[in-house]
């Protein structure tokens, strides 16, 4: 059974997402007191859940990891199609997105780089790799040079999507369309 969100769980969810909202488009120059009055709450009251700008990025590096995570195991990769499953998991990056745009234009490191790897890699390794040996893909491409080229697209998806942009959902349509159109195998002649 899901864990019910309590108010304060809630709460730090629209922090959270405000935060991100806010410094993927300010940066570094965003402060605490913008981030307070764009999330609609107090300075207090935002301090008392992030004591300082450090806490807040370190939350919001966490929530976007635990969403990116949430959104690929939800995506059910190996059971789908390849097709499918890389738009289900490029829906999930543009949208869970925002929140690294937000980290990276603050000037903060991304988390561990191991754990990222482990928890956002290798199930898109794993289901490039199936793609090749289905057919789905090209096989004159590995399957680590496929996540290179998949996640260039999705770093500029992320960020033509934001605020002021197409919105996640054309950006995401855009890279399914890019990604598949260039790494599906072509018939033979």
């Amino acid at each position: 059974m899901p864990k019910i969100p309590t108010l304060r769980d809630r709460i730090a969810t629209g922090i959270l997402d405000t935060a991100a909202a806010v410094l993927a488009e300010r940066g570094e120059s965003a402060s605490m007191a913008e981030i307070a009055d764009a999330a609609g709450v107090s300075r207090a009251t935002l301090y008392r859940y992030f004591p300082s700008r450090d806490a807040l990025l370190r939350g919001l590096a966490e929530a976007g990891s635990s969403e990116l995570r949430e959104r690929i195991a939800d995506a059910e990769l190996d059971t789908i199609p390849v097709p499918e499953a890389i738009a289900r998991l490029t829906r999930g990056f543009v949208f869970a997105g925002s929140k690294y745009v937000a980290l990276t234009r603050s000037g903060h490191k991304p988390p561990d780089p191991a754990e990222a790897q482990k928890d956002l890699a290798v199930p898109v390794l794993r289901l490039f790799d199936r793609g090749i040996a289905d057919g789905t893909l090209r096989p004159d491409l590995t399957p680590e040079v496929l996540v290179q080229i998949f996640t260039g697209l999705l770093e500029a998806a992320i960020r033509v999507s934001g605020p002021n942009g197409i919105g996640a959902e054309k950006a995401s349509a855009a890279v399914i369309s890019v990604f598949l159109d260039g790494s599906r195998r072509r018939p033979e002649n």
